[in-house]
């Protein structure tokens, strides 16, 4: 047991990855046991994250369960892993979405080995962004969740899979190769990586002093969108999304789950950890170009996904309409740290990622349920389902209002937070916001109605076609997410006091 709790991080982060490995002595064509095996092996870091959720002290300053290892001495990059209450929502968010991801795939029947191998592999590149305190490290495993997303889609996705994949690989690693650079030149300046030293030593230069022939706030400000671009691609937000509906559409079920649900907040966690300590000067005079392009992905994702008659291709926008209020309420942030209404706002942000992870792969997962009865995602080859799937009809309107923000459910918390906040600082932005927040509301009722409600098309009620209910597994898969859905929209201070000590410290 001593050897567990002082190797917390560690073990959740190496372990799927480990498991992984193991997965390939394992018999060949046993896919029972592949799937198995997959399952118990996530649900290792989920109950660890959970022993350190409830054993995490939010109240205490700085980052805890702290490890460091030597990795690369020369360069002055060190294994550092840490959490705060900002990464410890995000280690859990990922820890939970995994298991269920991987049971959710237990349908999947090709190359079951090297598919459960690559989600495991996944785990430990999205934990390892969340944990790491020494930024070459962290861009390691930014780099590392790539490689088996890409795979994913490529090999089990749908038609149009080859050109999904290889727009999803190109758009993150070239919006990188900015990130990669800046990263670079804070190490070659202070000689180390850590987070912590670079932030006091970074922050402590002064504006008007000479740095590689330019002003430091010069340098600063190249620096700044450096690290802005990447992260914004891969939140992402307009103009840097249209990877993402592409990616969404041809992912498997699962796959969708895990990009909607911890991927895009890798981009969100990146400008929370990275962005607003490091650039506190630069966040604030670029606020307003920042908030901006947030109103146009909450706008614009609204409105294109109103637009789409593919059931898939919709949830798919409504990421981008969702992450907008997230960097709302990060410009708001920029632009009055530390003041209330910036603090509120702050606090909106990070729960609207937790939020948003729950609901959107639980609707991702729900559209794959309906698609694999169907073999279509057109909404208007639906119609009248609900007589025939009354329990999948259920949650499915359970899980559309989470995403809508029905008050009552996890998704007004968060979204009422942001718009709070970002009021009285960013009003024109937000007043602009409230339009996608309404078409919100219609492109979710769209999607019910054409799903759910009107003429049955008689298609599905007879024959081969005949739909079938939702099942056990798959109601397994759901139950979890709807119960926080629930639990968070009533009694949202379990996770919102950890969340705000965090925000208390981040400034």
């Amino acid at each position: 047991m001593d050897f567990i709790s002082t190797h917390f991080l560690s073990l959740i982060l190496f372990f799927p990855a480990l498991a992984a490995v193991f997965m390939l002595f394992l018999p060949g064509g046993e896919n029972k046991l592949f799937r198995w095996f997959a399952l118990g092996a996530s649900l290792i870091p989920f109950l660890l994250s959970v022993s350190i959720w409830f054993q995490f002290k939010s109240s205490a300053p700085g980052f805890q369960f702290q490890e460091q290892y030597e990795w690369y001495e020369a360069l002055g990059s060190t294994l550092h892993l840490g959490v705060d209450g900002l990464s410890l929502t995000m280690v859990l968010l990922t820890t939970l979405l995994t298991p269920l991801a991987i049971l959710a795939s237990f349908n999947i029947t090709e190359k079951v080995k090297a598919y459960m191998m690559l989600f495991l592999f996944l785990e430990t590149g999205m934990l390892g962004v969340f944990m790491s305190l020494d930024l070459l490290v962290f861009f390691v495993f930014w780099e590392v969740g790539l490689i088996p997303m890409y795979f994913l889609i490529n090999q089990w996705g749908s038609a149009n899979r080859n050109y999904a994949s290889m727009k999803f690989l190109i758009y993150t690693m070239g919006g990188s190769l900015g990130l990669l650079l800046a990263i670079q030149l804070l190490g070659v300046l202070f000689g180390t990586y850590d987070l912590v030293a670079l932030t006091q030593h970074w922050t402590s230069l002064q504006p008007d002093s000479t740095l590689l022939g330019m002003s430091v706030s010069q340098v600063k400000a190249i620096a700044f969108w450096a690290f802005a671009i990447a992260f914004a691609i891969k939140v992402p937000i307009w103009p840097f999304h249209t990877w993402l509906p592409d990616a969404h559409t041809e992912a498997p079920t699962a796959g969708s789950m895990i990009l909607a649900g911890v991927l895009l907040k890798l981009g969100a966690y990146g400008f929370l950890r990275l962005i607003l300590p490091l650039y506190p000067v630069e966040a604030r005079y670029f606020a307003g170009a920042l908030a901006l392009l947030a109103t146009a992905a909450i706008v614009f994702g609204a409105l294109s996904s109103f637009a789409q008659t593919d059931f898939k291709r919709l949830v798919a926008y409504s990421s981008v309409n969702h992450m907008g209020f997230v960097v709302l309420g990060i410009a708001a942030a920029g632009l009055a740290s530390g003041t209330p209404d910036a603090t509120i706002a702050l606090n909106g942000a990070i729960l609207q990622m937790f939020n948003h992870g729950l609901s959107a792969a639980g609707m991702f997962f729900l559209v794959g349920v309906i698609y694999e009865r169907t073999h279509t995602r057109n909404l208007e080859e639906y119609g009248g389902l609900f007589t025939l799937v009354p329990v999948y009809g259920g949650i499915l309107i359970f899980t559309s209002m989470s995403s809508l923000g029905l008050p009552g459910l996890n998704g007004f918390i968060s979204e009422f937070l942001v718009v709070r906040g970002s009021w009285p600082l960013l009003t024109a932005y937000t007043v602009v916001s409230m339009l996608g927040l309404f078409f919100t509301g219609a492109y979710i009722l769209k999607a019910l109605k054409k799903v759910l409600h009107g003429p049955l098309n008689e298609r599905w009620a007879h024959g081969e076609h005949k739909l079938t209910e939702i099942n056990a597994r798959e109601i397994l898969v759901m139950a979890p997410l709807m119960l926080l859905m629930l639990w968070i929209g009533v009694y949202p201070a379990w996770i919102l006091d950890v969340i705000n000590k965090a925000v208390m410290m981040l400034f």
